[in-house]
């Protein structure tokens, strides 16, 4: 039985600070998804939302509120939730409800709007919340991890803060044709290497912004792509969501410290490196079939760990293949065309799904401005908090 789907539609509601509820750009995206498919919304027989945690009660069943505001039809509805991984959650549950043969039609939504500044804690009192500890006790933004993984880096391969201001240097410039992103402006080393410190050695520049937005895929049986005339589209060929293996090594979001290794040895790949890894081995491909890659630059130290993660390079190679080139459009194996995090900021139910668009914008040959050229194979990278690893393979 084939593990595929079809991607027949895809949309976005471009990212930045609007001010207006999720449910508007989760369903500008949808919309815009659907007609890309060519499919009628009362043709949906399944719908998966990204829920966001912001927006208070209708944001934890977004499934319902995406459909209520399409205009109810009695398709059946999900709600998904795994931080930044919750787009490739609901991904998977459509691709599951196709698959296992209870739909042909599914429609796949994830919107946010974020407050100013930097992501914070629901309000109240959880003192057996490790995401309410690291805030309230600790003081540990985001960014704080995101210095941590870069300190760490520098520590283990020798990075340099140029190392790092150089990705944004190549994201920006990636990201300056999309009409979707938020920041379309290239910046020079020098600019990001003099913008304000904000967790050392991470500046300004190095980090990702919080965003609104909005992404949407039209997923099918391959059956039905074909019926519709649309066999060449591009597929999903292969998901990962991925947990860690005690013991853990390495410090995750939101968590203090690391498992002991005492009583029990390492397992020999690592929680990041298998995310892709699961990805890959059901879609029976490796590192060396991609063309690009959509990888989870939360910060530009990030980007360069991804490399290693997703197996374009051997550990402490990332920098190398950045500075050689490789990683940019017109490289090997160009890494965030879209501009990725860098560009959009961080739209957290979206953005795993906004990656997914790009590949398949890339894939059709439609992404103006940024497209790799012949690329027939994609991969998406990303994580989300307590341990919800994920990765989608896009074929053509």
């Amino acid at each position: 039985m084939t593990k595929e789907v079809a991607i027949l539609g895809a949309g976005m509601h471009p990212w930045g600070k609007w001010g207006q509820n999720f449910v508007e750009y989760g369903v500008k995206a949808a919309r815009d998804a659907l007609t890309d498919a060519g499919v009628d919304w009362k043709d949906v027989q399944f719908v998966a939302g990204g829920d966001t945690v912001r927006n208070g009660y209708p944001g934890y069943v977004a499934g319902a509120t995406f459909a209520q505001a399409l205009g109810f039809t009695g398709a059946k509805v999900m709600s998904t939730y795994g931080a930044c991984a919750t787009g490739t959650q609901a991904i998977e549950a459509a691709r599951a409800q196709i698959l296992a043969g209870l739909c042909d039609v599914a429609l796949v939504v994830g919107a946010d709007t974020t407050p100013k500044g930097f992501l914070a804690p629901q309000k109240g009192d959880r003192p057996n919340d490790p995401d309410w500890q690291r805030f309230r006790l600790a003081g540990a933004t985001n960014p704080t991890y995101f210095g941590f993984y870069a300190r760490r880096r520098m520590d283990v391969y020798g990075s340099t803060s140029e190392d790092f201001a150089k990705v944004k240097v190549k994201n920006a410039k990636h990201g300056l044709h999309n009409p979707y992103a938020r920041y379309r402006k290239e910046v020079t080393l020098e600019t990001v290497m003099n913008s304000k410190m904000v967790a050392d050695p991470l500046r300004l520049l190095d980090i990702c912004a919080t965003s609104d937005g909005g992404a949407a895929l039209v997923l099918t049986s391959l059956e039905y792509a074909k019926k519709m005339g649309r066999a060449d589209a591009p597929r999903i060929a292969g998901v990962s969501l991925k947990t860690p293996t005690f013991p853990n090594p390495v410090i995750e979001m939101p968590h203090m410290s690391t498992d002991s290794g005492v009583s029990v040895a390492p397992n020999d790949v690592g929680f990041k490196d298998s995310i892709a890894r699961a990805a890959y081995e059901e879609a029976g491909i490796g590192p060396e079939d991609v063309d690009l890659a959509e990888v989870y630059d939360l910060s530009t130290a990030l980007e360069l760990d991804w490399y290693e993660h997703i197996g374009l390079c051997a550990p402490g190679d990332a920098e190398k293949l950045l500075r050689d080139g490789d990683t940019t459009i017109g490289g090997r194996v160009p890494v965030n065309a879209s501009g990725g995090l860098a560009c959009f900021g961080e739209a957290v139910p979206a953005q795993a799904i906004a990656q997914v668009c790009e590949l398949t914008w890339q894939l059709r040959g439609q992404a103006e401005g940024r497209q790799v050229e012949g690329a027939k194979v994609g991969v998406t990278a990303n994580q989300g908090l307590f341990g919800h690893g994920s990765s989608v393979i896009v074929s053509k």
